[in-house]
């Protein structure tokens, strides 16, 4: 296995990059939220990573460290994202860098580590287990690969089996009863409707590895 190495810069560019992501696919997400939801996913999460790119060469600047950088990231979008959504990938963020405080160089098995934390968290927060129609859906086929991935593996190869994992799982929310947030009401009327929240968190995880593939 090929090493890999990612500092701040690579952090920067890519919520830089998730940045983008959302506001291209913001009206998309809106749309899909507007069907079992609140309507305003996309524009939640637009208003969240303007706010976080707004400030990231001040980010970057001032954190020591990845985990500070992720940190402050969460706290903005805690603090910005309105609906669920703010909670969730506030929480995601924060806690991402729970095991590699102080360290300015993350490998690929730290990144995983990271991610694995993250989608922790946002199950902890949300209370949301396999099947409910929430971003969890995509997050837990996920996380399995992570933490069942071969070490011998090439990264590149692991984090898109990865990312293959949570897109099948977003799909998989659509013949689905809600059983968390507002789409919960809708009862039977939710069947045949994508979870906003786990096309939102393939999606992001997609950018990491974009990412990855322009480090190697």
């Amino acid at each position: 296995m090929s090493e890999l190495v990612m500092d701040s810069a690579f952090f920067g560019h890519v919520l830089q990059d998730m940045g983008a992501l959302i506001e291209k696919e913001r009206d998309y997400l809106t749309g899909l939220d507007s069907d079992i939801g609140d309507g305003d996913h996309g524009i939640n999460l637009s208003i969240g990573f303007r706010e976080v790119n707004k400030q990231l060469d001040e980010l970057l600047a001032v954190s020591p460290d990845i985990a500070t950088l992720l940190k402050k990231s969460g706290m903005i979008l805690l603090g910005k994202v309105g609906g669920a959504s703010g909670p969730l990938y506030g929480s995601f963020f924060m806690k991402c860098g729970a095991d590699i405080s102080g360290k300015t160089e993350v490998n690929f098995d730290e990144l995983c580590g990271m991610i694995i934390n993250g989608a922790a968290a946002v199950q902890h927060r949300g209370k949301a287990e396999l099947g409910d129609k929430t971003m969890m859906d995509a997050f837990l086929p996920g996380v399995e690969v992570l933490q069942n991935r071969d070490a011998n593996a090439e990264p590149i190869e692991t984090f898109s089996t990865f990312v293959d994992a949570m897109h099948a799982g977003a799909q998989s929310t659509i013949p689905l009863i809600a059983k968390k947030g507002r789409a919960l009401r809708l009862g039977e009327r939710a069947i045949g409707h994508l979870d906003p929240g786990s096309e939102s968190s393939w999606m992001l995880m997609n950018i990491i590895l974009e990412n990855l593939k322009k480090a190697v």
